[in-house]
């Protein structure tokens, strides 16, 4: 019997779970769908659903939106049926590496922030994927040259749970002239709360005592941004 190199199989008349990593081989990683990327991630189905059909399944729990998925948990991902532990860590971990490698393109340290389109595009990779408000904060020197980052609240923002000590006391030891905070929106609604504002102005008047310029507070989520310098509420 002649021995067929499956490499070379018409792609149709492979099984189906098998069908993207070919795609793949043949045509590149970019000419697959969602669907297809999350199946190879998947690997094989079960008795009764293709991993093409699990990965179908999972994209619509999150209405096909790559960010929403990548901010569920393992257990949220095992919901699916057909998708046990083993296929959920896989594509946590999948979409992690993803986080990751953004986050290493677009190190802030050392840039010079000109405007807050320009801060916000860096704090939307680093904070819209998270499931939850964090406040982080960025120290500049006079020139608005980056000289560290840094996270200080996460599950919410308000006065009892961001310290602005630790704000106030990370700027003094950096030789801080300004500093510009964000956090995120998971709702993606970038309207300021009151809770935002009154903490926008505790900020500011705890690092004004110290002769520190709060140069901006900024909201990002998946929708966009909200600048407080720029509303002029600041």
């Amino acid at each position: 019997m002649e021995n067929i190199n499956k490499t070379h199989t018409p792609i149709k008349q492979w099984a189906e779970d098998d069908r993207p990593r070919e795609k793949m081989m043949q045509q590149g990683a970019a000419a697959l769908s969602k669907a297809e990327l999350l199946a190879i991630l998947i690997n094989h189905g079960t008795r009764s659903r293709s991993a093409i059909e699990l990965a179908r399944d999972l994209l619509d729990s999150c209405g096909g939106n790559i960010n929403r998925l990548s901010k569920m948990s393992v257990a949220e991902i095992q919901r699916i049926k057909g998708i046990g532990p083993a296929k959920a860590v896989t594509i946590k971990a999948a979409l992690e590496l993803g986080i990751r490698k953004e986050t290493d393109r677009i190190n802030i340290k050392k840039e010079v922030i000109r405007s807050s389109k320009q801060a916000a595009d860096y704090l939307q990779q680093i904070l819209m994927d998270s499931p939850m408000e964090c406040l982080v904060a960025i120290f500049m020197n006079a020139g608005r040259r980056v000289l560290d980052m840094a996270t200080f609240s996460q599950g919410g923002l308000t006065a009892t749970i961001v310290d602005i000590r630790l704000i106030a006391k990370r700027a003094l030891e950096l030789g801080a002239t300004a500093v510009l905070i964000s956090h995120n929106h998971p709702s993606g609604n970038l309207v300021p709360s009151q809770a935002d504002k009154a903490i926008t102005e505790k900020i500011k008047r705890g690092l004004k005592e110290l002769d520190i310029e709060l140069a901006d507070h900024i909201i990002v989520s998946e929708e966009g941004f909200y600048s407080f310098s720029d509303a002029g509420i600041l």
